[in-house]
């Protein structure tokens, strides 16, 4: 979800680069590797993600296509969707890994997605998948299997000994459940109605014809829907970093980030 300055706002600087001694500190400082980053749809957490990911050297990994991978896997091998305990097994036994992109493999993706070895990055975006996933993300089996592979390739990018210096996972239980014990996290939030805005404008580029009083409304359910679920709901962590990217740029974004994770964290560009 890419984020834009609502009318009037400031145009921010430019974009902090590798060699700016902020991004060099939190480099040398980081260790385990690990950066947590949380928050409720359209906040822009994704995009903050991915370049905070560019900036560092870090994999960028956006734990949603976990879910979607097992939707995907389900699919293609004819497993009930509505079955939660043979979706849940499913969950169990396919080998799902996320690296970065290789030679051969620059057609735009953030990361490659495997499954049992096979590469499905493009696969999982599949309308039928997008209609199923929240089906399967609501399983509890599911999710308690998809953190275990989390965690195995967190702990792995995490320890800098993978192809990246390290690892930012994007998700909504990151900071709480999965790596509560990360060094540095982040909850990227925003006003339900500036998330609204920025959704409707994603729908509309896309050709969907839908009101912004639809997309606001949609978006306070599946708040809700997030907050109240039993297993691994959306909280913010007692010592995540908060920032409220309502009227920002993604450029301001990252200049916040890099400005309060340096003071968090002690360190001095």
């Amino acid at each position: 979800m890419d984020i834009q300055p609502r009318d009037g706002a400031a145009p921010g600087h430019q974009s902090a680069g590798p060699d700016d001694p902020r991004v060099q500190a939190l480099r040398a400082h980081l260790r385990p590797a690990i950066i947590a980053m949380d928050g409720p749809a359209a906040s822009g957490k994704s995009t903050v993600g991915y370049r905070l990911a560019a900036l560092l050297d870090f994999l960028f990994f956006d734990t949603g296509v976990m879910y979607r991978a097992v939707t995907w896997v389900a699919l293609a091998r004819g497993v009930d969707i509505q079955d939660a305990e043979a979706v849940g097994r499913l969950a169990e036994t396919v080998e799902l890994d996320v690296r970065p992109p290789r030679a051969g493999e620059e057609d735009g993706r953030h990361c490659t997605v495997l499954a049992d070895g096979e590469d499905i990055t493009w696969q999982i975006r599949a309308p039928e998948v997008d209609r199923q996933v929240s089906v399967v993300s609501a399983m509890g089996r599911v999710r308690r299997a998809l953190t275990v592979q989390q965690r195995r390739i967190g702990q792995a990018y995490g320890a800098g000994t993978q192809e990246k210096a390290g690892i930012v996972m994007v998700g909504r239980d990151i900071g709480t459940v999965v790596f509560p014990q990360a060094p540095l996290k982040l909850y990227i939030d925003a006003s339900a109605e500036e998330r609204a805005r920025r959704r409707h404008r994603e729908l509309l580029a896309r050709g969907k014809a839908v009101s912004f009083e639809e997309v606001l409304a949609d978006m306070v359910r599946r708040d809700r829907l997030d907050s109240e679920r039993d297993l691994s709901p959306l909280r913010t962590a007692p010592d995540a970093l908060v920032i409220d990217t309502t009227g920002l740029t993604p450029d301001q974004v990252l200049e916040r980030i890099l400005d309060l994770a340096c003071a968090r964290l002690a360190v001095n560009p």
